[in-house]
């Protein structure tokens, strides 16, 4: 097995640091992912996350690791507000839509694995929903409510943060004080069940209008949304597994309920290494529908927006992701999908042009020290961006061999080949454009960018009449130019 050979380090958020990944049962991996709340299309922050977790799922599998991958759907439970205020945000759409909730939900768990398959994910080993997991929820609150660490108030079931605390570290993964938690919190109102402003829901009595209901020991009502991956998370991966994964945005308050839940529970850590995937902005700052600083990932495809230029492929968005460290903020922006798509083609284009070399006596190629660098890039936390680096180290020795200016024995071809295509389509997920309309595309992008390279040297000559017509021809095909300071770019109507 390659897992026996090749050393990772993961950074650990629950440590602050980097740490040689050591599985809790030798040659085997159990991940726990936080999936989505299925009350909207598919946020692409979101799928930033997704896709990081998809890659390690991908690098794990290609060392030889058996790999148990849970990501879950969230389906109930998850209020609009951390306080355990709000409605419920798939009550609240299913309320605004004069739907059922369940329909709320179907209609955007397609929507989410539309999105990812088009994007190619892997699917997950195993994707429980929480209303999967009613009766696994009530047992581990009966559990936390017997060992003295949660109350019930009217119905409610909240965790008792303050006694938990008294034994253990509320705040160990955030790195937050429960004292400053205390006195940066607002004084309850009067109308809380809750005896502190840091208890959480456990379980919460249904109101009279609220839909979604089940019964339980305490009342008819709903679990909290830190329960359910608690429970899911331990019944498919047993109480201590080796990776939680998620956003960024996550790891307060809703990771640490998870680990003061689990251990109140069971009485141990339930995770050996946490993983957290940063954010994906635009354009500098935060995506936002208010704003107008958004863009859903089907408009991203399509181009059918007012922030891009032009439609990206699948591929292209995927390599585009690839290209910085999931643990970094990564920006999303025309110049840098434009970028990212001449890239992906470079890549492509030379993986394309393996077939076409003529083995010879010698290499001017050490490949077996290059593959090694690819492995070194992704066995230090998973490393893409270098690993890339280390691709298009291939792709120039590969332009060269094409030209006639660099040699490879037939040895090194047949490892250079395996090996790049295990990297960049095993591991990082790409796809190869094979079909005819990836070509189409790629052929009618390098037309159009030589047609505005031209009108840019026919205005720079002052030939104007040149420049209109190349602009005035194209709109009438429906293709659009728009000038800007930097540069010229185009839409495809």
């Amino acid at each position: 097995m390659l897992f026996e050979n090749q050393e990772i380090k993961i950074y650990n958020s629950l440590s602050g640091e980097k740490e040689i990944f050591q599985p809790i049962t030798k040659g085997y991996v159990g991940m726990y992912v936080c999936g989505p709340t299925v009350y909207s299309n598919v946020h692409l922050g979101n799928v930033r996350t997704f896709m990081s977790f998809d890659m390690i799922f991908r690098y794990f599998k290609h060392l030889g690791y058996k790999v148990r991958y849970v990501r879950n759907i969230t389906d109930a439970g998850h209020l609009e507000n951390d306080a355990d205020l709000g409605e419920d945000k798939i009550t609240k759409k299913a309320r605004v839509e004069e739907i059922e909730p369940m329909e709320v939900v179907q209609r955007y768990t397609v929507d989410f694995h539309n999105v990812l398959n088009t994007l190619n994910f892997l699917p997950p080993s195993i994707e429980p929903t929480a209303t999967g997991h009613i009766i696994e929820q009530i047992e581990l609150i009966q559990t936390i409510i017997d060992k003295g660490l949660a109350y019930v108030v009217n119905g409610s079931v909240y965790f008792d943060v303050h006694k938990y605390n008294e034994t253990n570290e509320y705040g160990i993964l955030s790195k937050r004080k429960l004292e400053d938690l205390i006195h940066n919190t607002r004084s309850l109102d009067g109308q809380s069940d809750k005896r502190n402003p840091q208890d959480f829901a456990l379980w919460k009595k249904a109101e009279p209008t609220h839909i979604m209901r089940w019964s339980s020991p305490w009342s008819d009502g709903f679990p909290g949304w830190h329960l359910e991956c608690t429970a899911m998370s331990t019944k498919y991966l047993g109480d201590r597994f080796d990776i939680h994964g998620g956003g960024m945005d996550l790891k307060f308050p809703h990771h640490e309920c998870e680990i003061a839940q689990c251990k109140a529970a069971k009485g141990n850590d339930p995770v050996k290494y946490w993983m957290h995937a940063n954010m994906l902005e635009m354009n500098g700052a935060r995506m936002s529908k208010s704003s107008g600083n958004y863009v859903n990932p089907a408009e991203l495809f399509s181009g059918d927006n007012k922030i891009m230029s032009k439609g990206f492929s699948p591929g292209v968005i995927r390599f585009f992701m690839m290209q910085a460290s999931y643990r970094s903020i990564l920006d999303l922006t025309n110049d840098g999908l434009l970028a990212a798509e001449k890239g992906f083609n470079r890549l492509m284009e030379a993986i394309n042009n393996l077939d076409k070399l003529v083995p010879q006596a010698s290499s001017s190629f050490n490949v077996s020290e290059w593959k090694q660098k690819c492995y070194d890039a992704m066995n230090d936390d998973f490393n893409t961006p270098i690993l890339i680096a280390h691709l298009f180290e291939a792709v120039k020795f590969i332009n060269l061999a094409t030209d006639n200016k660099a040699t490879i024995t037939e040895a090194d071809l047949s490892l250079l080949i395996s090996t790049i295509n295990s990297f960049v389509f095993d591991i990082l997920g790409l796809k190869k454009n094979n079909n005819q309309d990836d070509s189409g595309a790629n052929k009618l992008s390098a037309t159009i960018e030589l047609l505005i390279k031209l009108r840019k040297e026919a205005r720079i000559n002052k030939d104007f009449a040149l420049s209109d017509q190349i602009r005035d021809e194209l709109a009438e095909v429906g293709i659009t130019l728009k000038d800007h300071r930097e540069g010229t770019t185009y839409s495809i109507k």
